[in-house]
């Protein structure tokens, strides 16, 4: 399985940017989906994630309101759209998926640089 994240880019704070994560070598509808992101200096940590049923959804406190992550079973693909971004959200965003219990799969990474 292969996530490639894409969409990012060097934003104003309060602008807006879409995230992508195609996912190949397997059908994201049977798997939970999540957004991470990790600041330099910092560790990883958890933005949103949705369920494989697309009946779930969960945000982190400091992006709840802002982002909203989607899915399109049918292009196999997720979506991070973030909205009101703060220099707060600069970070390195990562895909990942959830077969069952954990996150065994990962994209590559998408920088996003918000400027104040």
């Amino acid at each position: 399985v292969q996530l490639q994240a894409s969409g990012g880019g060097l934003v104003q704070a309060g602008g807006s940017l879409r995230l992508s994560c195609v996912v190949s070598g397997g059908a994201i509808r049977t798997y939970d989906m999540g957004w991470f992101r990790q600041a330099p200096g910092k560790e990883r940590e958890f933005v949103a994630d949705n369920s494989w049923d697309d009946k779930s959804t969960r945000y982190s406190n400091s992006v709840k309101g802002r982002f909203t992550i989607s899915r399109d079973n049918a292009k196999n693909t997720v979506y991070l759209q973030m909205n009101s971004l703060k220099p707060e959200d600069t970070a390195v965003y990562y895909c990942a998926a959830r077969p069952d219990t954990a996150y065994n799969y990962w994209g590559q990474g998408t920088q996003v640089t918000v400027s104040s």
